[in-house]
């Protein structure tokens, strides 16, 4: 069961109170988005949900709940983990506000959640890489993606007149980015980071524990991004579970000497991006607050 505990004020207040320019991009936190336009609004890889203590702890804040929101034409979704694919966190955004859900095969039949995954059949689209779908305005490319924990993963370019953002999911490097980066010019990127940490694993035992590799090293980012060309990017994924936390500042240095990215942007929950130009906009109800305190 999803329970914001922010309320209603950044669906309400911030991103559907916007009007957007071109493309803007709010981080929902872990590996989830809204992205804007003055002509449509699609959510990606929405997550409200707790985890599963105590294997994965959640330790930020859940931003809205989906019911909340009054205004989505599509959810996209990268593959079937639990993070990505939480039937609670899409099925008011298809279900109330008709919205169709996007998503690989894997991802519908199969998605890592023990609930209830009924969606209307009506509204399920499976996506396979090369495929293209227009939302409004923009143009939602899928392309292919390299993460071994998942079935069919795949990464998304959403293409609009003010700049081009890719959303990588929970992949890794993969061979297959440059044909991606000769394709596409890629303003702003997403891409998963994290350390490898003990994990509790309770499908076995309740108190074991053993090393668990999710995300991209410093390392390893630098490489994806390399293959990519990314122009702007952000680090994301690195304070949402206890245990596999990473210090998104320490990523200046590994990327230094490389040619991609032009810039690193640090984002946190309920933070906006504009695709078209470069900064990380703060909420502005944080901001009137603090000016006024």
């Amino acid at each position: 069961m999803v329970h914001s505990t922010w309320g209603d004020w950044l669906v309400r207040d911030e991103i559907e109170a916007a009007d957007p320019e071109g493309l803007s991009v709010w981080f929902l936190g872990c590996n989830g988005y809204v992205l804007r336009t003055a002509e449509a609004t699609i959510y990606l890889d929405p997550y409200f949900g707790d985890g599963a203590p105590p294997r994965t702890v959640r330790m930020i804040p859940v931003p809205m709940d989906p019911t909340d929101a009054t205004d989505c034409d599509a959810v996209f979704v990268t593959h079937e983990h639990i993070d990505h694919m939480h039937p609670p966190s899409c099925r008011p955004l298809v279900e109330d506000l008709g919205a169709a859900l996007y998503a690989p095969e894997a991802s519908h039949d199969a998605p890592a959640y023990d609930g209830d995954v009924t969606v209307d059949d009506g509204k399920k689209v499976a996506v396979d890489p090369g495929d293209a779908y227009e939302v409004g305005d923009l143009t939602v490319h899928v392309r292919g993606a390299n993460d071994p924990d998942a079935e069919e993963p795949v990464t998304y370019v959403v293409e609009h007149e003010s700049g081009t953002f890719f959303a990588g999911g929970d992949t890794r490097p993969w061979e297959g980015f440059a044909d991606v980066a000769s394709e596409f010019d890629l303003d702003l990127g997403v891409l998963a980071y994290g350390t490898t940490g003990n994990i509790v694993h309770t499908e076995d035992e309740p108190t074991e524990t053993r090393v668990t590799e999710w995300y991209n090293d410093g390392d390893q980012l630098s490489e994806a991004v390399t293959q990519l060309e990314l122009d702007r990017f952000a680090p994301v994924h690195w304070d949402m579970w206890k245990g596999v936390a990473a210090d998104p500042k320490s990523l200046h240095d590994d990327l230094a000497s490389y040619e991609y990215p032009r810039s690193v942007e640090v984002i946190g929950i309920g933070d906006r991006l504009e695709v078209g130009r470069p900064g990380v906009i703060r909420p502005k109800a944080m901001r009137e607050h603090e000016r006024s305190g």
